[in-house]
């Protein structure tokens, strides 16, 4: 076998949880008539990283692709070639495989490597940001400029703004830990980026993305150590302005009093319509649901059922059995997450905890309300199921981020069996 063969080996090996030369060392050794073998005390190679955690990825993703699949089967039905009526199953798989080969990419760069990166991957999407309200490259659909057309597929920007601020605001709390109990000193630049991205996601409009990107910079910023009553005034300032927001906008007001009362006459048929049809949905399902594929919801009275709804479906389908069970697995999956952050941050890698944490903010905070929204306990927001709901841009940017919280468990585990990054 050459050189490059057993490097391989010995890579799959660790990936998988198993020592690369186990067999070979567990081999018996005779000298002058005396056996010697390893004892299980020697030093051993690196555990892989946290299996539990794949999957866990593995069956929102595979369910999420059956849900899909399901819910785009009216829409389906409108494809005059007989070979695109799987469309959007297709589309949805192809992206699943091309965050598959993203994640294998991001998961070889370390954690210092990313550190350096964290400013210019914010400026790059604060760049896409703008490009996106250009009307030359941004397209908008139903009064909305959120993506970029890339020919044969669209990219949203607003998700790599995630990404960015995630990794701006966790590299900026490690050049700013000698002066975190200083308001001015500590926050006000932090402030200052999340203005700009915000100004620029509520320009599309894009309230919801600009809720999360808050959501994880405050996230990190009190995981970070500022000082707790600076993080209360934070917040209270941001609940002001979110408030205000919704106050001044003539559109935004008309949702909260939709969302308060959707069956009204004056609501049921406009913009109460989705969430009415969405209670509709999982009332219909009951405790063990209709079955898989027999939703009547999906049949063009839900809009959005691939989307933002995906979850109206399951528990129309699956009743409240899944909806409990997809609760149950986003709970546990940002519990491991937040776990992974704190054993970095327990090991001094500050750097690489936040990060961790940042993901575990943002897939249980985005996760919380897209369920929400769904089960009528907030108001319609337009925010995807991570993982599950269709959406390229999106499934590429949660596995490129779970892809470096895994990077985090592997370089905790390398370090705590005596290797090095």
């Amino acid at each position: 076998m050459s050189t490059t063969q057993l490097r391989f080996t010995d890579r799959l090996s660790q990936w998988f949880g198993q020592s690369p030369k186990e067999g070979m060392d567990a081999l018996p050794v005779r000298v002058h008539g005396r056996e010697f073998a390893r004892t299980a005390a020697a030093p051993v190679s690196i555990r892989g990283f946290d299996q539990s955690l794949i999957w866990g990825m593995v069956v929102l993703l595979l369910w999420g692709l059956v849900m899909v699949y399901s819910a785009s089967v009216a829409l389906n039905d409108q494809a005059s070639n007989s070979s695109w009526q799987a469309q959007f199953l297709l589309r949805h798989a192809l992206s699943i495989v091309v965050g598959f080969v993203a994640a294998l990419l991001v998961f070889q760069v370390s954690m210092d490597r990313w550190e350096k990166l964290a400013p210019w991957v914010f400026i790059a999407s604060i760049v896409l940001l703008i490009a996106v309200l250009l009307p030359f490259i941004g397209k908008s659909v139903n009064g909305a400029r959120r993506w970029i057309a890339l020919g044969f597929t669209h990219f949203q920007p607003s998700e790599l703004a995630k990404l960015g601020t995630l990794l701006y605001a966790s590299n900026y709390m490690v050049r700013k830990m000698d002066v975190k109990e200083q308001f001015f000193a500590a926050v006000t630049p932090m402030a200052v980026a999340v203005a700009i991205v915000g100004s620029l996601l509520l320009a599309e409009p894009d309230m919801g993305a600009f809720m999360v990107i808050a959501v994880i910079a405050m996230g990190i910023l009190f995981l970070g150590g500022v000082n707790a009553r600076m993080f209360l005034l934070i917040t209270g300032i941001l609940v002001i302005a979110f408030v205000l927001m919704i106050a001044l906008s003539p559109w935004r007001r008309e949702r909260i009093f939709a969302y308060l009362d959707p069956f009204g006459a004056d609501y049921a048929l406009g913009k109460g319509y989705q969430l009415s049809h969405s209670l509709i949905a999982i009332g219909r399902g009951e405790i063990f649901g209709v079955g898989l594929g027999g939703s009547v919801e999906k049949l063009h009275w839900l809009p959005e059922a691939h989307t933002d709804f995906l979850l109206a479906v399951l528990g129309e389908e699956f009743g409240l059995v899944g909806v409990v069970a997809v609760i149950g697995v986003f709970m546990w999956l940002t519990r491991r997450i937040m776990l992974i952050g704190r054993q970095a941050i327990a090991m001094d890698r500050v750097f690489s905890g936040l990060v961790a944490q940042g993901v575990g903010i943002w897939i249980g905070f985005q996760a919380f309300i897209n369920m929400g929204v769904n089960l009528g306990a907030l108001p319609t927001k337009g925010l995807t199921l991570p993982l599950m709901s269709y959406g390229g841009s999106a499934i590429l940017l949660n596995m490129v981020a779970l892809a470096m919280v895994l990077r985090v468990d592997y370089e905790n585990r390398l370090l705590m069996h005596g290797g090095r990054r």
